[in-house]
């Protein structure tokens, strides 16, 4: 569980500082703490919290990912993270910029957003094989 916390913090603290230069350049066309006013929560809060709550979430997120799919390890981390990346990404960015269902819309998705979140599952995946793997060859 230590090397789940510790690999799932890292990714969560990447995958925020790289959302907050992919915003900073307009690489993407959303704020990543931008759902808080659309849900009405912690509206009178700071910036820092807003961040700090988005990292916790991050956080959880990749923490269950490395738990569950340590278990996956008969498929390729190349292939998983690829095909669960693309499938995350599109389907975030299609419901935050409210995408209407045409193949037009593709071109309004960003692909640095997609690079950045197929290789940190990456990473994530390739840590939970390497280490089930690892505690599979111990036993």
């Amino acid at each position: 569980m230590k090397i789940a916390s510790i690999t799932s913090l890292v990714s969560a603290l990447v995958l925020a500082l790289c959302l907050k230069g992919l915003h900073y350049f307009h690489l993407i066309k959303w704020s990543p703490v931008g759902f808080y006013k659309k849900l009405g929560l912690f509206q009178e809060s700071s910036k820092l919290f807003h961040w700090s709550f988005l990292i916790l979430c991050l956080f959880i997120i990749g923490f269950l990912l490395f738990i569950v799919l340590r278990y996956v390890y008969i498929i390729p981390a190349v292939l998983s993270s690829f095909l669960l990346g693309l499938f995350v990404t599109i389907t975030l960015e299609w419901v935050v910029l409210d995408l209407p269902l045409q193949l037009s819309s593709f071109k309004k998705l960003s692909i640095p957003f997609m690079v950045v979140v197929i290789c940190l599952l990456r990473f994530l995946l390739e840590t939970a094989n390497f280490h089930q793997k690892e505690h599979t060859a111990q036993k």
